[in-house]
């Protein structure tokens, strides 16, 4: 099916069907939101009880009753992949290179060389599969066994899945999708898309992938022929989630929109744009397949009933602040709002996210606030923060200016937009320097 029929597809069916199904019950489920974390949320699982757990940039997984969240506590860094295994057993992996178990003694299974980006949990709920960044596959077994490490793919991996007749399914970032034996031989190649492949999602008798370039495909598991081209003109594809009880494949895209997929007929059944400006980094389906999970660049998130996706109005998320039109703020708020506000909040005491509080910064030395965990490199520096150390923390960037330090790569590398975000520290940061940064 090519690409304008499937928009055609879109045109005539998405609207007839919200009708009738909004007819059908005035109890369906309800728009709402899952607030508390201190950053974007990267990784969103459901388990089977229908219990949702986000994983964040603020180095924690929220586990969440309702809308009430328990905080998991123990990654070093951003938590960037969500499983939950068939029993209920949750796995975290995260940018700190670790994966770690979720239950009643909490533990870290093992440790990559660098950033988890995939899990996948066994059927039989006795292995989860990882994959990184650092071109490794890693088997770990849940409670017994040794790990194993897989055959090296060749290159970053992005997405692992466990497929029927003891596969796994890794895709690369260097485009290229591949079938393992868990048996034992060389992975098998299935397809070389030419861009990086982000995401996978199996079903009955097929697999799809999201790629970088948008490519949206689907290729029959058996004979490695395309099934279906669901490509549109938005890019990169950055979440993929499947239900398979009510034949729906959901895809979250860069630009913020949300593809329900009907793949019985291999059509899209909705499409719906679910932030202003994206993007949209994890999905994941409610047991009946009623909702749609997803987060992405905002600290809450979402859980959209399918139902009504096509009825609401694109920023419906609310007028967060770093979802203003830039245009609208002072260049120094906007080069904070671009390079600080995900990490750092203004206001006094402790928040959720990932770094320290910048309230009352201007003459506090730096890592110094109590109670957060700091670098060594910071813990104990001599830096006080005045304007020429904060000039210079953005023109050298933090991996030069502080090396070792957790603080991300961002550079400014204009003199008058670092004076900008200077004066606006000034002004927004109060407090007197009586706390540590």
């Amino acid at each position: 099916m090519g690409r304008l029929a499937l928009a055609l597809g879109l045109m005539f069916c998405a609207a007839p069907v919200l009708a009738q199904e909004a007819a059908q019950d005035a109890s369906e489920p309800e728009f709402h939101t899952l607030n508390g974390h201190g950053g974007p949320v990267m990784a969103i699982a459901v388990a089977p009880s229908g219990q949702v757990a986000t994983g964040s940039f603020d180095n924690s997984v929220g586990l969440w009753d309702e809308v009430t969240p328990r905080w998991l506590e123990g990654h070093a860094a951003a938590v960037t992949a969500l499983t939950f295994g068939p029993g209920g057993t949750l796995v975290s992996g995260g940018d700190d290179f670790t994966v770690r178990l979720w239950g009643e003694e909490p533990r870290t299974l093992g440790q990559h060389q660098g950033k988890v980006t995939a899990l996948a949990v066994s059927a039989d709920g006795a292995t989860v599969a990882s994959g990184s960044w650092d071109g490794s596959i890693m088997l770990w077994p849940l409670s017994d066994g040794e790990p194993r490490a897989l055959p090296a793919p060749g290159a970053g991996v992005n997405a692992v899945a466990f497929g029927p007749e003891g596969a796994l399914y890794a895709a690369t970032m260097s485009g290229v999708l591949l079938r393992y034996d868990l048996a034992g031989g060389s992975p098998v190649p299935l397809v070389q898309h030419g861009f990086g492949i982000n995401r996978l999602a199996l079903g009955d008798g097929w697999i799809a992938y999201g790629a970088v370039d948008g490519g949206t495909r689907v290729l029959d598991l058996s004979t490695g022929e395309q099934i279906a081209d669901l490509t549109l003109d938005r890019r990169p594809i950055l979440a993929l989630a499947h239900h398979a009880a009510s034949h729906q494949l959901a895809v979250g895209d860069g630009e913020g929109f949300i593809m329900i997929v009907d793949t019985q007929e291999w059509r899209i059944a909705r499409d719906f744009r679910a932030t202003r400006k994206g993007p949209v980094w994890a999905l994941a389906f409610s047991p009946d397949g009623a909702v749609i999970h997803a987060g992405g660049l905002d600290d809450v998130a979402y859980a959209w009933p399918v139902a009504m996706l096509d009825q609401f109005a694109p920023g419906i998320s609310g007028a967060r602040s770093f979802l203003r039109e830039a245009e609208t703020m002072p260049n120094g708020e906007r080069q904070f709002m671009r390079k600080c506000s995900i990490c750092h909040a203004l206001t006094p005491g402790p928040s959720r996210k990932a770094g320290p509080t910048l309230h009352g910064i201007f003459g506090r030395r730096a890592g110094t606030v109590p109670g957060y965990s700091y670098s060594d490199t910071l813990d104990g520096s001599d830096i006080v923060w005045s304007e020429t150390t904060i000039d210079a923390l953005f023109d050298q960037g933090p991996d030069h200016y502080i090396p070792g330090s957790k603080m991300p790569m961002q550079v400014i590398s204009g003199g008058g937009d670092r004076d900008d975000l200077i004066d606006y520290l000034k002004q927004a940061s109060t407090a007197p320097a009586t706390t540590g940064e």
